[in-house]
């Protein structure tokens, strides 16, 4: 299954539920404010290292550039992908859960 998480791991728990509930094995993708939740050195960056060794993990790389934030300040192991790959994401794990 895709997730993806669309809120700031700052403003809401939608990362923290996604990460309890999700299934071993399961793309996480994160989106628009989520992206925040990729950068590197963050009281937040915890979650998504240890997430990695569960679950795929990739980063909508023109949120980022939209928010200011550079892909080199990513999280080692978090694989920034552009729209097209946002839709291969889709395609590929067919059902698709979306934490608001």
């Amino acid at each position: 299954m895709l997730h993806t998480v669309n809120k700031s791991p700052f403003e809401r728990n939608t990362l923290d539920s996604c990460l309890r509930l999700s299934a071993k094995g399961s793309a996480i993708l994160l989106i628009e404010d989520g992206v925040i939740a990729a950068m590197k050195g963050t009281v937040q960056s915890a979650k998504i290292e240890g997430a990695l060794a569960d679950h795929s993990v990739f980063v909508l790389g023109p949120d980022l550039k939209a928010r200011g934030l550079a892909e080199d300040n990513v999280i080692d192991g978090v694989k920034v992908v552009d729209y097209a790959g946002f839709v291969d994401l889709a395609v590929e794990h067919g059902a698709h859960n979306a934490w608001l």
